[in-house]
């Protein structure tokens, strides 16, 4: 099985984390195809740059059409999900989403500790219809590119801000952010709830949708898009909207 991590930031070193978690849970026999986009933000931090991104990782992902078995979407606002899951012909999974998905399955409330700002996460639950299980969003006083410096910093950072989530009523805590991949084991020691990556949780849904084998959809808005024109795209972005996936 081949799964394509795909990151919608240019950053190259916040690629090679998520493939360094996404291999370190990988089923036997799976291979972590890392992937980062040719243009686009170097750090998505607006509504703007996530739409910017989009494209980019849609470029992306075109160019592995029928050469991968999933996809994972190893950016924390699960970029150009639906477009992608139109766009591919094999199952995709935002990271995000896998995460947050998994934590309503171990309690009643979940929260989401991230780098920065919080509110693009607050719409993203809202979109994934979860707000009802959300307990709390804490966005600590980093940035992806200080916690790629300070490490040690980012952990103790993020392990506050668990501490007062499930303080708030959190039964677990997502950590939000392809920027926390691999962070897990660091915190969970001083972790009253579980912790969840995204990264992890979305290559072992990966791997489940692909074991389950499920059709694509023939109509509706997951229907792959036929005889569509374009101008300006990559060859390989062209052509699926032609229809030759």
């Amino acid at each position: 099985m081949r799964i394509l991590l795909a990151n919608a930031n240019t950053t190259e070193a916040i690629t090679e984390r998520c493939a360094e978690a996404a291999r370190a849970t990988a089923s036997t026999g799976t291979e972590i195809v890392p992937g980062t986009p040719r243009f686009g933000p170097a750090v998505i931090s607006s509504l703007l740059e996530n739409a910017i991104a989009a494209h980019g990782v849609l470029d992306l992902l075109a160019e592995h059409a029928g050469a991968v078995d999933a996809v994972v979407l190893a950016v924390s606002l699960d970029t150009a999900l639906d477009a992608a899951r139109q766009l591919m012909p094999c199952p995709v999974v935002g990271m995000t989403e896998a995460a947050c998905l998994t934590a309503c399955m171990l309690g009643n409330r979940f929260g989401l500790v991230t780098f920065g700002g919080t509110e693009a996460y607050r719409l993203l639950i809202e979109r994934h219809g979860l707000s009802g299980r959300l307990s709390g969003l804490i966005g600590v006083d980093f940035t992806p590119q200080r916690a790629l410096a300070d490490p040690e910093g980012a952990v103790r950072a993020v392990a506050q801000g668990v501490v007062a989530l499930a303080a708030g009523g959190a039964d677990s805590v997502v950590l939000g952010g392809a920027a926390l991949a691999g962070m897990e084991p660091a915190l969970r020691a001083a972790s009253p709830v579980p912790l969840l990556d995204g990264i992890i949780c979305g290559v072992r849904m990966a791997e489940t949708l692909v074991a389950l084998a499920p059709p694509r959809a023939r109509q509706g808005p997951m229907a792959p898009v036929r005889g569509r024109d374009s101008v300006g795209l990559s060859p390989a972005l062209a052509t699926l909207l032609r229809g030759g996936d």
